[in-house]
């Protein structure tokens, strides 16, 4: 991803930020600010958004900065970046829904010729029930009057590249395509290749009309927060990094520790099994990358994962009753006060074999 958009993103937020703070009478240092990247998932967003809506219940749950998403992720950011006044839409979304809901199956011709072995149009419609101009227009005032930042991410599969999308920037363009683009955007982010067609999105280059393929932002990262050098590369364009209390916040809709399954011999299922290790590993290799970046710039890292003791069964991909467990399981966790992990899974440990620290509550 190009680094300078995230610069000038950023720098413009901060910006407009502390031009909220003088209207708003501040003075003195510069407030705590805190970062929450929900990663991808399938249906096991479920987790993220109970753990949300269960955060909102203790009435601790802060207003975050900075809120990026990846493929369900994408879905939950939106919702996230607005507050506890979006818990309800996100309760209806991963509790109320099941499969005829996210997508309509194709037959085995049909998926092999096509672009997809199902069609995603039933999300693309659930997309756009949920998100409407008056929730764009309240995405654009919290990213134009405070500077808060709303980022998605998906893959530009002709590119080879992720693209990070700032959508507050999109909600406040008077472009009449915004709403478009923005219900394409989460939708491509969700859009798993070979399982769910590619999103389609109008760009223009060299002054001509082009179409990129865009599809699940979870083909390149399964989480993420902003690239590692960010921080040293405005201070080496002259500019100052405030001084000021950072924390990032990490979901994982996923469990971490190795989900024994007995394998069926086929093609299809060996093949599904090796992806669903890879993108695993993946994504413990993201919450690496984010911790290593946080110890680099003094952020307060902490991450929430499914534990090992969720055992709901999982009959079918979005089962609507696995998906009401693992929301109540995530809420549940959350407003007893969840246990926040300081670090990535097995480096505590790695570090201190004999230590039973390592987890606190949120503040």
């Amino acid at each position: 991803t190009d680094i300078e958009p995230f610069i000038r993103d950023a720098i413009a937020s901060g910006q407009r930020e502390q031009a909220y703070l003088a209207r708003i009478g501040h003075r003195g240092p510069l407030p705590p600010i805190n970062f929450l990247a929900v990663s991808g998932g399938g249906d096991d967003g479920a987790f993220g958004a109970g753990l949300l809506v269960g955060w909102s219940a203790t009435g601790t749950r802060p207003e975050f900065k900075g809120v990026t998403g990846v493929s369900t992720g994408a879905l939950i950011a939106p919702f996230a970046f607005l507050g506890p006044e979006e818990d309800d839409a996100l309760r209806a979304v991963y509790t109320t829904i099941g499969p005829a809901n996210v997508l309509e199956p194709r037959s085995l011709l049909a998926a092999l010729t096509s672009d997809g072995m199902a069609d995603n149009r039933p999300l693309g419609e659930l997309i756009s029930s949920r998100i409407n101009a008056e929730f764009l227009a309240r995405i654009a005032r919290e990213y134009q009057d405070k500077g808060r930042l709303l980022l998605i991410a998906t893959t530009n599969l002709d590119a080879r590249r992720p693209v990070v999308w700032n959508m507050g920037a999109i909600a406040s363009s008077a472009d009449p395509r915004a709403l478009d683009l923005f219900r394409n955007i989460m939708l491509a982010s969700a859009a798993i290749p070979g399982a769910f067609p590619p999103t389609m999105i109008d760009v223009e280059v060299d002054g001509k009309p082009y179409q990129e393929m865009h599809v699940d932002g979870g083909a390149m990262a399964q989480v993420f927060l902003y690239p590692p050098r960010m921080f040293d590369l405005v201070r080496q364009q002259g500019l100052k990094v405030p001084p000021r209390a950072r924390s990032v916040y990490v979901i994982r809709n996923a469990r971490l520790d190795p989900d024994w399954a007995a394998v069926e011999r086929s093609t299809l299922t060996i093949v599904g099994r090796a992806i669903s290790s890879l993108i695993q590993t993946q994504g413990v290799g993201d919450l690496y990358r984010i911790y290593l970046t946080a110890q680099h710039d003094g952020l307060d890292y902490n991450l929430a994962y499914i534990g090992a003791d969720f055992k709901a069964e999982h009959k079918e991909d979005f089962d609507t009753t696995y998906m009401r467990a693992l929301f109540d399981y995530g809420y549940q966790l959350a407003r007893k006060g969840y246990p926040w992990q300081k670090t990535p899974p097995g480096l505590a440990a790695a570090r201190n074999p004999d230590s039973t620290q390592g987890a606190r509550k949120p503040n």
